[in-house]
């Protein structure tokens, strides 16, 4: 078996692709090189957070991505719009942050590190809507950089009652990169039923490309390992509003964050 990767810790910032563009910042874990020896190119992945901003849930997954031999991006898409922190702080819209997702990529293909063609993007709640819209062509189109695009889109609990539904949550005719999906059965933003519901709304060419995984007796943020809260959301209960728990359940962060880097390793090789 071979030896795990040592991995550098750098803190830095890039243009999105908006025009004009925002200056973000992120937290980016590549392998650790001796001087004079020639980087090792491996995959990545553009880490996106939720509503709450950077809060452990990226940690968890990236510690494990890492010890695959896989890069990482976590991008604070907050810092650069505003200083209050949380929900209350975020855009009125995920498409809004959509060009963070984009300008991390085209930042992560200058990294000597990295394999420009093996870039994935994941993310959480709000980030999670991010890692699916961005697998579509008309955002793909519109944001990327010519001639790049994403390996591989992972989203978690990303609110599946809204695609199709809310405005700027179009989720159609996808460039075919292949998609997972890992929600909630507990999830106050849906229901069993949507869950259950959500592959079957999907034109047939495009479900093709997404794996739905449900952890039953999860709710939102079921990998976010710190105690239990609840929160209120204009978008959770489909769309109606309301509280939502968030409670850290250990099974299922443990199967979920594993399902994440099998389905990487897939996608990357």
């Amino acid at each position: 078996m071979a030896e795990p990767m040592a991995f550098r810790t750098s803190y830095v910032a890039f243009p999105t692709r908006a025009d004009p563009p925002l200056t973000v910042a992120g937290q980016l874990r590549v392998p650790l090189t001796e001087p004079g020896e020639a980087p090792a190119k491996v995959p990545a992945v553009v880490v996106c957070h939720g509503s709450d901003g950077v809060d452990g849930r990226g940690a968890f997954h990236i510690a494990a991505l890492n010890a695959a031999g896989i890069a990482t991006l976590e991008v604070d898409m907050w810092a650069a719009r505003t200083t209050v922190r949380g929900a209350a702080g975020r855009p009125a819209s995920v498409p809004q942050t959509l060009p963070d997702a984009y300008g991390a990529m085209s930042f992560l293909r200058t990294q000597p590190e990295i394999d420009p063609d093996r870039i994935a993007i994941a993310g959480f709640s709000w980030g999670g809507v991010v890692s699916l819209l961005s697998a579509t062509r008309a955002y793909a189109d519109r944001w990327a950089e010519p001639g790049t695009a994403f390996r591989a889109h992972a989203a978690f609990y990303p609110a599946l009652w809204s695609y199709n539904r809310a405005p700027g949550h179009d989720f159609r005719d996808l460039t075919g990169a292949p998609v997972l999906v890992q929600a909630g059965g507990a999830d106050a933003y849906d229901d069993p039923e949507v869950c259950a519901g959500f592959l079957d709304s999907l034109a047939p060419a495009d479900r093709a490309h997404v794996e739905l995984v449900v952890h039953e007796g999860a709710t939102h943020a079921f990998d976010r390992d710190l105690p239990a809260k609840v929160i209120t959301d204009p978008y959770a209960h489909k769309g109606k509003g309301g509280p939502v728990l968030f409670e850290f359940h250990p099974q299922a962060a443990a199967a979920a964050r594993a399902n994440l880097v099998a389905f990487l390793q897939r996608a990357f090789a």
